[in-house]
């Protein structure tokens, strides 16, 4: 299976945006999904997961509120929105499905599959 991600862009600082990752309907409704992002020169970091049935969500703890995962089972997609966007958020975001299943964690190690990316950037 795919994972597709959208929505990526450039963005001004203090602006938002929302990422969209594609996925079957199998995939969407059995397995967590997270997001990820990876700056030049950094190391990829777990941003947020969702649990598959979508009553859990995690976020980095340095995120101040400004993130904010969801799922769309209509369009068989998981959203993240970013919101108050800064310079340091830029990066490549990907997102990720779990090799066991329904579980969230910010090991990178514990995904399988993952999409191609999209590029964010943020600045003015």
């Amino acid at each position: 299976f795919e994972l597709l991600e959208s929505g990526g862009g450039l963005v001004q600082p203090g602006g938002s945006l929302r990422l969209s990752c594609a996925a079957t309907q199998i995939i969407l409704n059995n397995y967590a999904l997270a997001w990820f992002r990876q700056a030049p020169g950094k190391e990829r970091e777990a941003v947020s997961c969702i649990s598959a049935s979508g009553d859990k969500a995690f976020y980095l703890d340095s995120d101040k509120g400004r993130f904010t995962i969801s799922r769309d089972y209509a369009k068989s997609t998981v959203l993240l929105q970013i919101n108050s966007l800064e310079p340091d958020d830029t990066a490549v975001y990907k997102c990720a499905v779990p090799r066991s299943y329904d579980y969230c964690t910010s090991d990178p190690g514990a995904y399988y599959q993952w999409g191609r990316g999209a590029q964010v950037t943020v600045s003015s």
